[in-house]
């Protein structure tokens, strides 16, 4: 590819739709989850019982299903007995939306009720589980319509943690280091892209800036973990145009239709599923004012700037807004023309402030963080801008664990014979 889709410098860690909410300090509010972890590390009773007794007694309320008392006795001798408990599978559907209903950073949760479950805890092997995946982006994009999709897998119990999935969505592009410290590709996915080499994944013909990682599936911590090519019917990508510049197709952009994020560790009452890959449908400024604009991922602005013959002599020519407008537009314009569901930051700003209406006038409060509901791209022309919002977090929710930050950039350094349980459970 062009030189203009390499850069330098290392990959941030700046995207998602669905992040870890934090505290004052910075500091992840959910250090850890509460599920119960093999040996001396084991989490109170205490403490996932009363998790899991809140979060039935709120099921119960929020579903209309009666005294609760029942089922808390039920869950409460099976924690006695094994230390851990099973959701029912109404239970985890209604937990899992409510992890998006709770999602801070996320300002798409006006249909978290649509969010479909699919209940896959009885998969175990890598195998099965990569399939799942391939098989999760079929059914999130019929006919290019997305739509809220979240697979869970097993979860974590006493002596016997869940699987993990290293990619920290289920598409994603390599970034391939250059000896002279460029990126072709995605920087953030250097790491990870150089670990799958290492397990012998190797890019069909010349490395390029669209190339599809394979995924990373690790059935235990002293598993060796594994790689898996998606099939080529499960990814969707929508080549970018330009409404009315027709040099712009020939750049070779494009970008991926489904957002699934699949690192995030589900917790629900106490019970943390780390590999549930989940996507809704992208916003626009997502791809054009994050992924392919940001100086530390794709880095387009200026090459973009040169074609358009803007002056980037001096910022005060406002070359990148220009830029970044135009950007923007070809990604509306091409997910528009190929059938592919997506969103603009003007109308999902109005969602999110009907989806703050129908929570409260329910009498339940809504946390977010402003920093990520308003968009990145014209933020003061959006309703969302011009207010505040409070960030408490609400429980179940969706916890990115510093464990799988860590593996989505390639790092593991601790052989397999001596990696302790997950270290995201201690």
């Amino acid at each position: 590819m062009p030189s203009h889709l390499r850069r330098t410098g290392p990959s941030q860690d700046v995207e998602g739709w669905l992040a870890v909410a934090r505290g004052p300090h910075g500091r992840a509010r959910h250090a850890a989850c509460p599920a119960p972890d093999p040996g001396a590390h084991r989490a109170p009773a205490t403490d996932t019982a009363q998790a899991a007794a809140a979060f039935i007694r709120q099921h119960h309320a929020e579903e209309e299903l009666g005294d609760p008392a029942r089922r808390i006795a039920e869950v409460d001798a099976e924690l006695a007995a094994t230390g851990t408990y099973t959701h029912t599978p109404r239970e985890l559907e209604h937990g899992a939306r409510l992890a998006w209903r709770n999602a801070n950073r996320c300002i798409g949760r006006l249909y978290w009720r649509s969010l479909h479950v699919r209940d896959l805890r009885h998969l175990d092997s890598a195998e099965e589980i990569a399939e799942a995946c391939a098989d999760h982006l079929r059914q999130a994009a019929p006919g290019g319509r997305i739509r809220p999709l979240i697979t869970v897998f097993a979860p974590d119990r006493p002596g016997r943690p869940g699987p993990r999935i290293w990619n920290d969505q289920l598409i994603r592009y390599a970034g391939y280091v250059q000896r002279d410290g460029h990126v072709i590709g995605d920087p953030r996915a250097a790491g990870l892209t150089a670990y799958a080499q290492h397990l012998g994944w190797r890019a069909a013909g010349t490395a390029s800036a669209f190339d599809v990682l394979p995924l990373i599936v690790q059935e235990a911590p002293h598993r060796r973990p594994r790689l898996f090519g998606l099939p080529p019917d499960a990814i969707l990508e929508v080549p970018l145009e330009h409404p009315e510049l027709t040099w712009w197709a020939e750049l070779g952009l494009r970008w991926y239709a489904v957002p699934a994020l699949a690192n995030m560790c589900l917790e629900i009452g106490g019970i943390c599923y780390g590999a549930a890959p989940f996507n809704g449908w992208y916003m626009g400024t997502e791809i054009g004012a994050r992924n392919l604009a940001d100086t530390d991922r794709y880095n387009l602005l200026p090459h973009l700037a040169h074609r358009l013959g803007l002056d980037t002599a001096t910022d005060r020519s406002l070359w990148k807004d220009r830029a970044l407008v135009e950007l923007n537009r070809s990604v509306l314009h091409s997910f528009d023309r190929a059938g592919v569901t997506i969103t603009d930051h003007h109308t999902e700003s109005v969602r999110f402030l009907t989806h703050l209406e129908r929570e409260e006038s329910r009498g339940r409060t809504v946390g977010a963080d402003w920093s990520w509901i308003v968009p990145p791209l014209s933020g003061s022309t959006t309703p969302v801008f011009h207010r505040t919002y409070d960030d408490v977090q609400h429980t179940p929710t969706y916890v990115h664990h510093p464990e799988a930050h860590a593996r989505a950039r390639g790092e593991d350094a601790v052989p397999a014979r001596h990696r302790p349980p997950w270290h995201d459970l201690v």
